[in-house]
């Protein structure tokens, strides 16, 4: 049973990633009906955002403010940092797109996905970077259930993820913001007619998705996951499996399906094989997709005539 807590437990800690990636999708995709499929260099573009932070800070080992300081500075400039490149990249790379067939956005979300990948190669070298977090956390520490132990990064990482989807939720059932979105994502022109800008409202749906693949890059950097150019490639799979499976355009669903899926993972290596983790995990979502089409919270979508 102690064991199955743990496993458990880390299903949840990278879970908590997953989801976040996967509101990233599911907002993009519940607004414009688009999928951004470089979404996952976001993420991998957040996760370096946070390590040069800590580094101009004084690194790991000689941090030059309180740690608590460096670790929120680092969720601010990775989240700023990704908030940017996303309203960047919808502004150069998809916009122009915006009313041509639905294949040119994918073709150049491909694009844009192996841009950031060789810009990180040019700018940050070929180096694997590590966050070093044991050296200003200890991970020693924590609180303990029974016989589990979870390590105050784990906490962190999940409380983290926990706040910003709650915010998400929030902004998106109760702002005017939200509103405009979901006006957006029902009717473009009937949103127009309302006095709605599409434009504003599409840059502040990429600014908001590309922030939380910012943080989950953060997070998963703290977790001890090593950051290099090509981090997002699965990680950016991984979030889209799990917006897929639980529904993708719905925000609760992407919670669950992050989840859903992290902890999948960890069952599979802990009492499998590590091996296994991934065919299973991708198993299941095929198993869901034959029986719930749109996942286990989709719904069909809206028939306009």
């Amino acid at each position: 049973m102690e064991y199955f807590g743990e496993q458990l437990v880390n299903g949840v800690v990278m879970g908590g990633v997953y989801a976040l990636i996967a509101l990233g999708y599911t907002l993009i995709y519940g607004v414009l009906q688009f999928l951004n499929l470089a979404h996952g260099e976001l993420y991998m573009m957040g996760a370096f955002f946070g390590f040069f932070t800590m580094t101009a800070l004084g690194g790991p080992s000689a941090s030059a403010v309180p740690v608590a300081v460096m670790i929120g500075i680092m969720f601010i400039v990775a989240m700023g940092g990704g908030a940017l490149l996303g309203v960047a990249v919808e502004r150069f790379a998809y916009r122009p797109l915006r009313n041509s067939s639905r294949l040119a956005p994918l073709i150049s979300a491909l694009g844009v996905s192996l841009f950031l990948q060789n810009a990180a190669l040019l700018l940050f070298g070929a180096r694997v970077r590590l966050y070093d977090t044991g050296q200003f956390i200890d991970l020693r520490s924590g609180i303990s259930i029974g016989r589990i132990r979870i390590d105050p990064t784990e906490m962190m990482v999940v409380i983290g993820a926990l706040l910003l989807m709650a915010g998400l939720w929030l902004m998106v059932n109760r702002t005017r913001l939200g509103r405009a979105m979901r006006a957006v994502a029902v009717d473009q022109d009937a949103a127009v007619m309302n006095g709605i800008d599409v434009d504003r409202t599409v840059v502040w749906t990429f600014a908001i998705a590309s922030g939380l693949a910012g943080a989950a890059g953060v997070m998963s950097g703290l977790l001890l996951y090593p950051v290099d150019q090509y981090m997002g490639v699965f990680a950016g799979l991984k979030g889209f499996s799990a917006a897929v499976l639980g529904g993708i355009g719905s925000i609760p669903g992407a919670m669950l399906g992050g989840f859903l899926l992290g902890i999948t993972e960890a069952l599979v290596t802990g009492y499998l094989n590590p091996t296994y983790a991934d065919f299973i995990a991708f198993l299941i979502l095929i198993l869901v997709l034959l029986i719930r089409p749109r996942g286990i919270l989709g719904r069909p979508a809206i028939a306009k005539v």
